[in-house]
Order: structure tokens, then C-alpha cells, then sequence
């Protein structure tokens, strides 16, 4: 849940910077702690890793006939993997978007 919750306050943070260039104030964050966008974006390189990692080892548990595994554990495990990855990787479209459209606008 700590990979959701960094993806919010990332999603938050982004927001207030679209908001920045497009000449509007930005609200204030909701959450009650500023954290460092570089700490943050890391958290939550390093949760989605753990979580991939975490079901690559459950699917190889599964595949070596380890009764303690179930098909639905690995499979569990494998959406959310994929799911946090396909976010982390819309997340930093969004960021290369957001840097290109800064690095567009003409002083």
C-alpha cells in the first residue's frame, strides 16, 4: 500500500506543477508532510521493484512444485507487479511530458 500512497503524493506534487505553468496557484498538498521528489520517485522505483521481485519468486516457487504457493497468490502477485509497473511507467510519461512543455516555453 506504501507504493499507492507514494504514487499519490507524486501524482499530487505533478499536479501542482502543471498548475505552476500554467500560470494558475497551485492548492496545497493534502498530505501533511513535503517530502523530496527525488526521495519519493525512488520509494516508489524501489517498492515497484520489491513487488516484482516478490512475484518472481512466487512464480518460481509455483513452477518448482512448492505446495505452500497457490496459483492465485502467484497470480495476485503478478497483477500487482504489472499494475504498479504500468503506473510508475505512466507516471513518468507524464514527467517527460511535463519536462518537455517547460523546456517549450519561451522566456
Amino acid at each position: 500500500m506504501s507504493s499507492v500512497d507514494s504514487l499519490d503524493s507524486l501524482l499530487t506534487q505533478l499536479r501542482a506543477l502543471a498548475d505552476q505553468a500554467q500560470g494558475m496557484k497551485a492548492p496545497a498538498p493534502s498530505t501533511g508532510s513535503e517530502g523530496d521528489f527525488a526521495n519519493t520517485l525512488k520509494g516508489v522505483v524501489n517498492s515497484v521493484n520489491d513487488l516484482q521481485a516478490k512475484s518472481s519468486a512466487l512464480q518460481s516457487q509455483f513452477s518448482s512444485g512448492d505446495q505452500s504457493v497457490s496459483l492465485s497468490q502467484v497470480m495476485v502477485a503478478s497483477q500487482k507487479a504489472g499494475l504498479s509497473f504500468q503506473t510508475m511507467l505512466q507516471v513518468r510519461n507524464k514527467l517527460v511530458s511535463a519536462y518537455q512543455d517547460i523546456m517549450n516555453i519561451q522566456a
